[in-house]
């Protein structure tokens, strides 16, 4: 446990920052409890998940806590912490495009929707955000799965699906209390994921 590492220091910075070992990366996601729990189950999503549906995977749990308020949300009341193939995750970077045209990228707008018609991934770089869920300057990864690449995150990626909601609910509770030390020690140690230099160029990594 503990804080991620400091952030860039030139604002907008792209970095992913994870929990990962030698062959695996950790990834969240919420849901409700109808699919969130069969999940911790089975060791897979199964009904009534949706394959059809476009499912996002973060590395950072912060910006997790940020977009599910603190599994608060409705439909985001169960946060799960899902280790994923490394193979798997590189596979979705290497097949993925932004969600939004960056002319230094793409070269032109149409070679971008070229790119995006026939990416099975979207990625999308947001500002990371501190303990207390103020953003910061750089930026944290959110990698969206469809069609093929859902089948593989499902049926090959996943190697480990944990229901962290207890964790995350202690948290909140001494973010609210002002004990911000305990909740900053609290919170997965995440460090800088070293992707390839071909990723890094297709999505605009910092590093």
């Amino acid at each position: 446990m503990g804080s991620i590492e400091q952030p860039g220091k030139v604002a907008g910075s792209r970095f992913v920052r994870a929990q990962y070992t030698a062959d695996t990366i950790t990834v969240y996601q919420a849901y409700p409890p109808q699919i969130a729990l069969p999940a911790v189950t089975t060791g897979k999503f199964v009904a009534p998940f949706k394959r059809d549906r476009m499912t996002w995977i973060k590395p950072s749990f912060r910006w997790m806590m940020y977009r599910s308020g603190w599994a608060t949300k409705p439909g985001q009341e169960r946060v799960l912490a899902i280790q994923i193939s490394r193979t798997g995750f590189e596979w979705a970077l290497r097949h993925a495009c932004l969600s939004h045209f960056e002319p230094g990228l793409h070269g032109s707008e149409s070679a971008w929707r070229s790119l995006k018609s026939s990416s099975p991934v979207r990625v999308q770089w947001d500002p990371e955000r501190a303990t207390d869920l103020s953003p910061l300057a750089d930026r944290a990864i959110q990698v969206g799965l469809s069609g093929e690449a859902v089948d593989l995150y499902v049926d090959q990626w996943i190697t480990e699906i944990r229901d962290i909601t207890p964790l995350v609910r202690a948290i909140h509770e001494d973010v609210q209390a002002g004990r911000q030390d305990s909740a900053d020690a609290a919170v997965p140690a995440e460090v800088c994921y070293p992707l390839p230099s071909d990723i890094r160029s297709r999505l605009g990594s910092s590093g």
